[in-house]
């Protein structure tokens, strides 16, 4: 299994970003997918997740700002971020769920200044 986050970068307060994390060597369609973020000096904490059947969860901090979605012709979850925030900054790691194993994507770096 191989998750290759992507999409993260600069982005001005308030403005927005659209993260994808793509799956190989899995059966993506069935798997709960999930995104994380660990910021500086901080624990890794649940952003968004989002089921096989498309039902999604969000941290209280992002609800009403982040989005989740996911393509399962492409393999491909999404978290679509808007009004972004500088306590937003952080790496933002995909992760999948399949037959009980997590597995992690390598994380993309996302940074909104003060």
């Amino acid at each position: 299994v191989q998750l290759q986050a992507s999409g993260g970068g600069l982005v001005q307060p308030g403005g927005s970003l659209k993260l994808s994390c793509t799956a190989t060597g899995m059966l993506f369609s069935i798997s709960p997918m999930s995104w994380y973020r660990q910021a500086p000096g901080k624990q890794r904490e649940l952003v968004a997740s989002i089921t096989r059947w498309g039902d999604t969860n969000f941290a209280d901090a992002v609800k009403g700002r982040f989005t989740v979605s996911r393509d399962n012709a492409k393999n491909t979850v999404y978290l679509r971020m808007n009004s972004l925030k500088p306590e937003d900054t952080a790496v933002y790691y995909c992760k999948a769920n399949q037959a009980g194993r997590d597995y992690w994507g390598q994380g993309t770096l996302v940074t909104v200044p003060a």
